[in-house]
């Protein structure tokens, strides 16, 4: 009866179909990269990121659900999310070392690549924003730790606010910047502007993703005392990450790459 039991548990965390859209969509997002980079073909690369964008949030959502309503914590899910974060360290590094190698190759021609109206005020009011989002997170994590799971969602929606007020905010100015001529392939600094930057972003969506998950775990009862504390605390790991990157970034992008010899 035992060994009927034990093969009947792993049977049941054995078969998921969550994982494949997720899988999917690893897929797509090389391959939206690919056609709007290297084929030039615009349509090609939104289409297959809308695709990734879409698999990937069907998939994480369902794959959540699937665990907080049928499984349970294994305690690995805090050190899983360090070694995500080690692995994103790698990415962001490798896009620094890309950025720095251009500023010093092209430390010639750099003067007149950089946009007249670009301000260094703004990077200041989106850090200032991004703390202001990591102290909302730890007081979720905080309250969540007292039991006060409703308080907890309540600051979880409110970093979700400070994170679409920093989306906003920097896509106004992508799109200035945009038209007064600073584009992607206008130069090299242009290229490594929007990629650090974007790159970036696109953590800040990641992790606002995640905070939805958990404000609708908090909401719903899922993510109570005896489940949830794990992916609270990842998230709010991972919250962190993308504050403190936040740091190098403008300071590359902004700071150390506006600086004219």
């Amino acid at each position: 009866m035992a060994e009927h039991g034990a093969e009947h548990h792993l049977g049941h965390h054995e078969y998921s179909f969550w994982p494949l859209p997720v899988g999917l969509s690893i897929l797509f997002l090389p391959l939206s990269f690919i056609a709007f980079m290297v084929w030039k073909k615009q349509l090609f690369g939104l289409t297959f990121a809308g695709i990734a964008v879409v698999l990937m949030l069907i998939g994480l959502t369902g794959w959540v659900n699937e665990f907080f309503s049928k499984g349970h914590e294994e305690g690995f899910g805090f050190p899983a999310m360090m070694f995500f974060i080690v692995s994103e360290v790698v990415i962001f590094g490798t896009m620094f070392a890309g950025f720095y190698m251009a500023r010093v190759s092209n430390a010639e021609n750099w003067a007149q690549w950089v946009p007249k109206d670009m301000s260094l005020v703004l990077p200041m009011l989106l850090t200032i924003i991004l703390w202001a989002s990591s102290a909302t997170i730890a007081f979720a994590e905080h309250l969540f730790e007292k039991s006060k799971f409703l308080l907890s969602a309540v600051f979880m929606l409110l970093t979700i606010a400070l994170g679409l007020a920093f989306m906003v905010i920097h896509i106004m100015e992508w799109l200035h910047l945009w038209h007064s001529g600073f584009t992607l392939g206008s130069n090299m600094y242009g290229t490594g502007f929007y990629m650090l930057t974007g790159i970036h972003t696109s953590h800040i969506v990641v992790g606002i993703f995640m905070m939805l998950i958990a404000v609708y775990l908090l909401l719903t009862g899922k993510a109570n005392a005896n489940k949830g504390l794990t992916y609270i605390k990842s998230t709010t790991l991972y919250w962190h990450f993308v504050d403190i990157m936040w740091l190098l970034v403008a300071s590359s992008a902004y700071l150390i790459g506006s600086i004219t010899p």
